[in-house]
């Protein structure tokens, strides 16, 4: 039996001093897509955030892509972040760079050297999310699913265990929410593990999966009913 991807038990969510959720067990198994829901407010980003440890897990237990979460060291959270792959609402893309560069620089900040070997995953990323010819633009010669598309590419640089996609379509137009649905699909059928935090539930009812909630301080499995 695989190790699961995410095991958590006993989780509790802190930002600063206050406890935003507590008593959180689940696990997320190798290949599996799961989306996280709960109304703005319910901890999502918290959770999100906890997983990549931009938050300290102080209280349960947590492992994550192999790592523990609770004796995680400062110096080992790039290790971890190299084997996440992380997608945010807002693209977070370098304004002042094209989108190769863009590329070029986190690969270049997670230890790759060599020019060849960038470009060619820089390549092959690219053309997993239909954006191979893009490479020269500057974000804001793309389309906001454009931006999108290139963050999802810029999370597959490291081939990452686990894809952290916070409200990936949350500034996207519902048409345009649905193309970076599907590639985010094309990309879980390739065996990648997808945790996908979103409030979009026409995507959820169009494209039904294992669906985590946030709602009074607990995450919890809900079960989709078909029709």
């Amino acid at each position: 039996m695989e190790e699961p991807v995410l095991n958590l038990k006993d989780v509790a969510v802190y930002q600063q001093e206050s406890m935003i959720l507590n008593e959180i067990t689940l696990s997320i198994r190798p290949g599996e897509f799961v989306y996280l829901i709960g109304k703005t407010g319910s901890g999502k980003s918290s959770f999100m955030k906890t997983l990549y440890a931009d938050l300290p897990l102080r209280e349960g237990h947590g492992r994550i892509v192999g790592f523990n979460l609770k004796t995680l060291q400062e110096k080992d959270i790039p290790f971890l972040r190299r084997k996440l792959g992380i997608v945010f609402q807002d693209f977070k893309l370098l304004p002042d760079r094209n989108v190769h560069n863009n590329l070029r620089f986190v690969l270049r900040a997670t230890g790759w050297k060599e020019a060849e070997a960038m470009d060619k995953r820089i390549g092959e990323v690219l053309d997993k999310v239909g954006m191979k010819t893009k490479g020269f633009k500057f974000p804001h010669e793309l389309s906001g699913g454009e931006q999108q598309r290139i963050a999802i590419a810029r999370a597959l640089l490291n081939d990452p265990e686990l894809i952290l996609a916070d409200e990936p379509t949350g500034n996207l137009d519902p048409q345009t929410s649905v193309e970076v649905m599907k590639v985010l699909q094309e990309i879980n059928k390739t065996g990648r593990t997808i945790l996908m935090a979103t409030h979009d539930y026409a995507l959820i009812l169009k494209y039904p999966s294992k669906t985590l909630k946030c709602d009074g301080s607990k995450v919890f499995e809900v079960i989709q009913k078909a029709g």
